[in-house]
């Protein structure tokens, strides 16, 4: 699929979001961006997105509320006359050392039950309009079958029912719709880590750095313009998998 004179619509779109709905813009697609409570980046994003001529619509929309999020879908539909392409970015990465019933809802319901909810709305609208693409967010560590890190069990769940998800919405809406996920490594840097910290991530991955959010807009761009990948997880983790 060409993403030129194509909707997509962005979940969630902070920090890495920005950066795909940037690259999405430059390539001639109309932006539909959703916040919760960063609505001054998502204004932001959708202004950068107006330089490059498209059109944009930013939608309030909490993530674990249906009503809100089938709003979000059929506002992006009515006033952008189509959509075509949904990421689903809307995430929490909570660490819960000693996680309660609330813990797992709220990681369940923000990372998975939010992907599985926009894509159910979506789908009906791409179907009509003769086609689409989803693009999930799972996590590098699910894709690999490694929890290593210690106190993450809600969010290390929500991200392998994410996995789940792609690939049985993969079988269910296909051959209209090309359903696939992102499992991301080490992108950008939590603003808490230490520099020694920083450094024990670069050492563990074979590519040596912190690749960054265009590293994610580029794994984007390949699932939107492919017409034979779906139901697969791509890790962009440079190789911290090998490790």
């Amino acid at each position: 699929m060409d993403p030129k004179g194509k909707v997509a619509l962005i979940t969630g779109g902070a920090r890495i979001g920005q950066v795909v709905a940037q690259a999405l813009a430059a390539r001639g697609c109309a932006l539909a961006l959703t916040y919760r409570d960063s609505r001054a980046a998502a204004e932001a994003c959708a202004a950068s997105a107006r330089t490059a001529g498209v059109s944009t619509l930013v939608v309030h929309a909490d993530a674990t509320d249906e009503a809100q999020i089938r709003a979000a879908v059929q506002a992006t539909a009515q006033t952008l006359d189509r959509l075509d392409i949904l990421i689903n970015m809307a995430s929490t990465y909570i660490r819960t050392p000693a996680p309660s019933a609330a813990d797992w809802t709220t990681a369940i319901d923000t990372n998975a039950r939010s992907a599985f909810l926009y894509s159910i709305h979506a789908a009906p609208i791409m179907k009509a309009g003769g086609g689409g693409r989803i693009i999930n967010m799972s996590d590098w560590l699910v894709i690999s079958g490694r929890p290593r890190y210690e106190g993450y069990t809600p969010y290390f769940a929500s991200k392998a029912a994410v996995a789940a998800l792609t690939e049985g919405m993969a079988l269910d809406l296909a051959p209209e719709i090309l359903v696939n996920s992102i499992a991301p490594g080490p992108i950008l840097a939590p603003p808490d880590l230490t520099a020694a910290e920083l450094a024990e991530v670069m050492d563990a991955t074979p590519l040596a750095r912190w690749g960054g959010a265009e590293e994610i807009a580029k794994a984007a761009l390949f699932l939107i313009e492919t017409d034979f990948v779906t139901g697969e997880s791509i890790r962009v983790d440079g190789g911290r998998h090998l490790v």
